[in-house]
């Protein structure tokens, strides 16, 4: 005599990874435009040192910088400046104002609609001058 067996169902699986908080988003874009900026600054460290060495080189360094594609970088990196500036500023404010906390997300909020208008008028003009040395 066979009986229907219930089958167990499927147990519910939690992420580890905690995804979808803008806070979240804010702290990773925060690290990768500081790891960003530390390389630019290391390699512009580098390219200066060379000055020192040879001249000559240092003028050949610099005149590979003169390409359409460094002109897009330099864009990028007015980017990461800009937001890690001011995510900078939005995670002093909640580590030493009593009240920081409680807005961290309008902060947020007010970084993002910030950088957006800066970087936008930023943008038109480096891209004017990309356009124009092209």
């Amino acid at each position: 005599m066979s009986t229907p067996t219930e089958v167990a169902p499927e147990p519910v699986r939690k992420r580890s990874l905690y995804r979808g908080d803008p806070g979240m988003w804010s702290w990773v874009l925060h690290r990768i435009t500081g790891v960003s900026i530390f390389f630019f600054l290391f390699v512009h460290v580098l390219d200066t040192a060379v000055i020192r060495v040879d001249p000559n080189k240092y003028t050949q360094v610099v005149d590979t910088y003169k390409n359409p594609v460094v002109g897009l970088m330099e864009i990028g990196l007015v980017a990461c400046v800009l937001y890690h500036a001011l995510n900078g500023i939005r995670i002093i404010l909640v580590d030493f104002w009593a009240k920081g906390p409680k807005y961290q997300r309008q902060m947020l909020w007010i970084i993002l609609t910030v950088f957006v208008i800066v970087f936008a008028a930023a943008a038109v003009r480096l891209l004017q001058i990309w356009v124009n040395h092209l």
